[in-house]
């Protein structure tokens, strides 16, 4: 299913929020962190099934911009330096849909690896 661009995307630094709202009326707000640890790039996803490296000390990162690529994604600019996740619409709308289940899964490798958020990554 194709999925269109949001008609509203607000990014909301002081909240370290995105807030996307697509034509059906969903709307999602997704936290800066959750969007980092969540990027479709490489370096987080890995180049297949059980690749995927667990990103920790996320919890103050701030999206530094929003570039368009062509009418399917956004690339999202974090001020870690990290910026080569293109986010298609398809993807932003399932981290929305699927934002609780994934930030368990997230909080539980966290923890199953012994990092207590609110650690320095330093």
């Amino acid at each position: 299913m194709a999925v269109n661009a949001p008609r509203e995307i607000k990014l909301r630094r002081n909240s370290r929020i995105l807030e996307l709202t697509f034509d059906d009326d969903e709307r999602f707000e997704l936290s800066f962190e959750y969007l980092r640890v969540h990027s479709p790039s490489a370096e987080v996803k890995g180049h297949g099934p059980g690749q995927e490296r667990l990103q920790v000390g996320k919890e103050q990162v701030v999206v530094k911009a929003i570039e368009p690529v062509g009418h399917y994604a956004v690339r999202l600019v974090f001020d870690d330096g990290h910026d080569s996740g293109l986010y298609s619409w398809k993807y932003l709308r399932e981290l929305g849909e699927k934002r609780e289940q994934n930030w368990r899964n997230y909080l539980d490798r966290l923890e199953a690896a012994g990092y207590a958020r609110g650690q320095s990554d330093s």
